[in-house]
């Protein structure tokens, strides 16, 4: 600000989860690599703190593994993005996201463009460039853009993060998990094309689906922070938590399951602790876990100390119909806490989100 140098920030969602991570550092590579003549700096900022990254162990794991190190990361609590759109040397790029916070509110009028992978909630100023296509990843669309661009941009490093964040997104390509699309597998095929030497789709899939999962070490409230939404109504503010464990014990290749969440010493007390701590009325915790096919299972609990609010989640969920998400009721222990089992595996949060949207 006191330079009076212009900042173009590329920023993705606030889960900030691998496909955010990386469409956001590969695009601002790219718009520095190809950009004549910037006026700005161009800067990837993950959108939590600095402090929640463990919290991305699929992340921290990729980056690790390609020598990325933290320290060379830009992270929200580090820039001041309101003191450089006050000085007028703001420019947003969004990625994986296209919708602000309320928080964040008055940023709206510093974005430029938008590169997003679901349906557009509004129209976006004139000037702004957009982008919102039905593809798995966000970071397909990132790899088109790139591959669109001037030859010999596109290097091994780049190639290696977004091949590994298509593969762990669309689940290894697989048409089981209902997240891949044709668009996808040409992006994944392109850059092994250009780049032999990548490792083999299975390898990349299991290293990076491991340390996704791996939640050995977190506490409750970290898992919870993991992959977090937040949804604001007009008096409520609820959070919506994917978990990558069981609800409950199942078995899965033979031998049971362990890390399960229903079963959390404590697990109560952390709930209401994590809810009361940030205001939030209640909680919906969406709970996936793979087999050995790659093929996703999922649960649902809805935790609320309000009983009529817990009450009214529990009969939207359950009387949803775009997705149906053909819920069973699994016993809970407890009469603040209701859990399910989700029959339809292949409705993701992102998919369930709107549901909860429009009951709120």
């Amino acid at each position: 600000v006191r330079r009076h140098r212009e900042i173009h920030v590329v920023m993705g969602n606030e889960a900030c989860d691998l496909d955010s991570t990386v469409s956001a550092l590969a695009l601002a590579y790219f718009l520095a690599k190809t950009t004549p003549a910037p006026k700005a700096a161009f800067v990837p900022v993950l959108n939590i703190p600095r402090a929640d990254f463990a919290l991305r162990t699929e992340t921290t794991f990729l980056l690790r593994e390609q020598g990325v190190p933290a320290a060379s990361l830009v992270f929200r609590d580090e820039i001041d993005l309101g003191g450089l759109h006050r000085a007028g040397l703001l420019s947003l790029t969004l990625v994986d996201h296209h919708v602000l916070p309320g928080a964040d509110a008055a940023l709206e009028e510093a974005v430029v463009e938008v590169l997003d992978h679901r349906p557009l909630e509004g129209d976006r100023a004139p000037g702004c460039r957009v982008t919102a296509e039905p593809v798995g990843s966000c970071a397909t669309l990132v790899t088109e853009r790139i591959a669109q661009g001037p030859p010999g941009v596109l290097d091994r490093l780049t190639a290696t993060l977004l091949h590994g964040t298509i593969v762990l997104d669309c689940v290894n390509l697989s048409p089981a998990a209902g997240k891949v699309t044709p668009r996808d597998v040409a992006c994944v095929s392109l850059l092994e094309a250009r780049f032999p030497e990548l490792p083999a789709r299975d390898a990349v899939f299991r290293a990076l689906q491991a340390a996704k999962f791996d939640v050995s070490g977190l506490t409750t409230e970290q898992m919870l922070r993991k992959d977090l939404k937040v949804l604001s109504g007009d008096e409520l503010v609820l959070a919506v938590s994917a978990i990558y464990v069981d609800l409950e014990a199942r078995l899965s290749a033979g031998k049971l399951r362990q890390g399960t969440f229903l079963r959390r010493p404590g697990l109560l007390q952390d709930l209401d602790a994590f809810c009361k701590a940030r205001g939030y009325a209640g909680l919906v915790a969406m709970m996936i876990s793979f087999n050995e096919q790659n093929e996703p299972s999922r649960q649902l609990a809805v935790y609320s100390q309000q009983e009529t609010l817990r009450s009214a989640v529990c009969r939207v969920l359950e009387e949803a119909t775009a997705p149906s998400l053909h819920l069973r009721p699994l016993p809970s222990a407890w009469s603040c806490l209701s859990a399910y089992a989700q029959g339809n595996a292949l409705a993701s949060r992102k998919k369930v989100l709107p549901v909860l949207r429009a009951a709120l």
